[in-house]
């Protein structure tokens, strides 16, 4: 009797099948391999590609944006010294996660018809494998972050100091995913009817890279339109990011708070609709 199968032609709003999902933790075990190793697989390099990739973006962005073009670093008024090379390395270790798993993520219902089409497992497994995949990338990239962070620590010279601040960490990673893993499957749904939104969303992460404090520092945003930027729910949490790590820089409560109400009310969006769409997607997609 234990093993029973309850089926029923009801369904509510917000069915999300959350105790059978942890059931199945051992599939998502097996999904983030899947992920993870198709993702490098038929390379040379294999995983040195997640090292490679943000070091390069990083020196092109340190000779670009910041000898070329000259583009400010600073996040507040004052005078300190934060290396280039640091600041632009932990902008794009935070981005290249956030638009990695939000893209995937996306691609959530297209990638697994195959699975899905042939095979129950709840739904919510495939996003929640996606975005862990994409974390052992991150992983390697913060590793890598904290290696050349150390370095320029023990060798002085600059304003970065070790604080507190650095227990927000796992927070801001916490924050990262549920954001990343929010709007993916808000679009993921919307995709099933309209594919045409699938082909916006690289475009829209590229647009929206250069909408958050990455290649440049809050200063260069004009005082009068900096608060319809922090609107922007990524902006908190790069500044936030690089407060933890170099132990300074900007905060604002009320904007980091803001940013933490939109992820939520995103994910909470999402997953409502996920469930909706779970049902049926296989008739249109």
């Amino acid at each position: 009797m234990d093993n029973m199968t309850h089926i029923s032609a009801k369904h509510k709003w917000f069915d999300l099948h959350l105790r059978e999902t942890l059931q199945y933790r051992d599939l998502i075990f097996l999904f983030v391999k899947r992920n993870f190793t198709a993702q490098y697989k038929q390379t040379i390099l294999g995983p040195l590609w997640a090292i490679i990739q943000p070091l390069l973006t990083t020196v092109v962005f340190t000779i670009v944006f910041g000898n070329l073009a000259g583009l400010t670093t600073a996040d507040i008024t004052g005078e300190y010294m934060i290396p280039a090379f640091l600041f632009y390395m932990i902008g794009n270790v935070c981005w290249n996660y956030f638009a990695t798993t939000l893209n995937a993520t996306s691609n959530v219902f297209i990638v697994n018809r195959g699975t899905m089409g042939k095979v129950y497992y709840p739904r919510l497994v495939a996003p929640i494998a996606t975005a862990l995949s994409g974390l052992i990338s991150f992983g390697i990239q913060f590793v890598m972050f904290v290696a050349f962070w150390l370095f320029y620590l023990i060798k002085g010279g600059t304003s970065i100091r070790v604080s507190l601040w650095l227990l927000m960490v796992p927070l801001l990673i916490l924050q990262m995913i549920v954001l990343a893993v929010g709007f993916g499957i808000i679009i993921s749904s919307v995709t099933t009817k309209y594919r045409d939104l699938a082909m916006l969303v690289s475009f829209g992460l590229e647009l929206w890279r250069y909408g958050c404090p990455i290649a440049y520092g809050l200063q260069l945003v004009p005082h009068k339109y900096l608060g319809l930027y922090l609107v922007n729910p990524v902006t908190p949490i790069i500044t936030t990011f690089r407060y933890a790590m170099f132990g300074f820089g900007f905060f604002h409560i009320g904007y980091y708070l803001m940013s933490w109400g939109v992820s939520i009310a995103v994910f909470m969006i999402g997953l409502i609709l996920f469930s909706r769409i779970e049902r049926t997607f296989m008739d249109t997609i």
